[in-house]
Parts: structure tokens; sequence; C-alpha cells
């Protein structure tokens, strides 16, 4: 690896392991990434060549959700866990270009994420990043950071975009998932994307998520492909709005949507509901 890599990182950057939220701003096109990201997402496209255009519908996802959550739902307080690396069209930016006062609180734990989220957040009272891992709720919910920004007295957006397929099933997802959305408002939206393995509806496509999950865990020690009803059970107790659970360009696609994933179309969903 060359020096200039290392001298150019970030401090306490580690360049020598790659991090899921750099392999994602590979695939989007991004520039803060190294040799060791790009080697696994080069893996990666091996089994799923069109990797880059799912990550891309991922992020238009995130785009008409946010919009629908102001716009729609009125919601004007976000709480995005597991935010990943700043890219255009950030959910303070989405929310904000509807609602100007809409106030969000991003979290994260990759080092290079903190470093670029507080240069972009450095002048904005509306919106914050906390050093919270996603398996730590009651951390997130007590840190002032949090608080300053968000009433839970009133609705919230709680988004978890791609973040709980990085949780092992032992890791009780859908218990971390029931511990963020507890303690949430009636009126509370939340949206879920995650990794999907269709089975025998797509057997094809099954055989490549498996593929996909089995690279992930070698390179990254995380990822995993979970059914359709395994996903659902992270919406138990809310109401889910139409279209339901759909693959990312099936939610109220719009205009502006240009992402066309082929074989991964089936194995990356989402879904929004309310909490009744």
């Amino acid at each position: 690896m060359p020096d200039s890599e290392h001298e150019h990182a970030p401090r306490g950057v580690d360049t020598t392991r790659p991090s899921v939220s750099r392999v994602y701003d590979y695939m989007l096109g991004g520039k803060d990434n190294y040799e060791i990201d790009r080697q696994v997402a080069a893996a990666a496209l091996q089994v799923a060549p069109d990797a880059p255009q799912a990550a891309r519908a991922n992020r238009e996802f995130l785009r008409r959700t946010v919009r629908f959550l102001a716009a729609e739902a009125g919601i004007r307080q976000f709480l995005d866990i597991g935010s990943g690396l700043p890219t255009q069209g950030n959910v303070h930016e989405i929310a904000q270009s509807v609602a100007p006062l809409s106030r969000v609180v991003y979290v994260d734990h990759d080092p290079i994420v903190l470093v670029h989220g507080r240069a972009l957040l450095a002048v904005d009272e509306t919106t914050t990043i906390v050093d919270a891992d996603a398996r730590e709720p009651e951390k997130i919910f007590d840190d002032p950071r949090t608080r300053g920004l968000i009433d839970f007295g009133e609705p919230v957006g709680l988004l978890m975009f791609g973040i709980l397929h990085h949780l092992a099933d032992e890791e009780d997802p859908a218990g971390v998932a029931e511990a963020f959305i507890r303690p949430l408002a009636p009126g509370s939206h939340v949206v879920i994307s995650h990794f999907h393995n269709p089975g025998e509806a797509h057997p094809e496509v099954s055989k490549q998520a498996d593929e996909a999950e089995r690279i992930f865990n070698e390179h990254l020690g995380t990822g995993r492909w979970r059914t359709r009803e395994e996903i659902l059970a992270y919406f138990d107790g809310l109401d889910l709005v139409d279209p339901g659970l759909v693959p990312l360009p099936e939610w109220r696609p719009g205009p502006d949507d240009h992402a066309t994933p082929g074989i991964t179309y089936h194995t990356f969903v989402g879904g929004v509901a309310r909490k009744p």
C-alpha cells in the first residue's frame, strides 16, 4: 500500500482494515476509501457486478423516504443510525429543503465518518453527529447532543439505512430495532433498508445472496442477507406505509430515480412504517 495513503488518512483511521462505510463510498463513486476497501469491493463485484447500482438505489430510497417524512408525514426531527460517509443529498439537506428548521442527529462510530461529518456540520446548529455504535441505543438516546436537538415527546423519523444487516443474529438486530422504536412518540416513522435473501422465490438470486454474504463476512466480518419474514419482524407493532416492504426501486419511485440494479434488485429491500 502506498505511503501516501497512510499520510493522507485522518488520525485514527486504519487503512489496513476495510471499512463498511468506505466500501459503500467506493460503490457510490466516492473518494474517501483506500486500497483495502477497493479490494473488498472488487470481490463483491465479482458476485454482483451491479452492486454500485444497488448502492445508488439505497441513496435514492433515502432521498424519497426522507422527503416523504418531511413533506407528507410532517416529521421535523430525524435520528439517522449508522449514517455513513457524507455525500450529496444528506438527510439534513433533503429534510431542510422541505422544512428549513428540521433537526438531524447522525450516529456513527467509524473514525473517517466522524472526521468528515464534523467538518461538514461544524457551523450547523440544527444538525450534529454522535460517536456511538448502533448496538448502544441507550447511549445514543442519552447523549447530550441527541437531547439537545431531539424532543422525544414529539414524533421522530428513525432512519436505519443499511445498518441492521451488519448486526449478526446473536446480536439480536430485531431487539436492537425494538430498543430504538420503543421510546419514540406515537406518529414517529421508521425507515429501514436491508440486504434480502429471497429464497425459493428467486433461487438464482438466493445463491448470489449466499455468496455475497460469504464474501462480506470473509473480508468485513459482517453482513447478513435475511428473509422477508426476518426483516418484517423489525416493523412489529408498526403500521407499514404503502407499498410496504419492497425492493428499493419499487418504493414510490419518481422521475429523478435512475438506479437500475440487475441481479441485486431483489436482494436489497426497504420499507417505511408509522408508530400508532
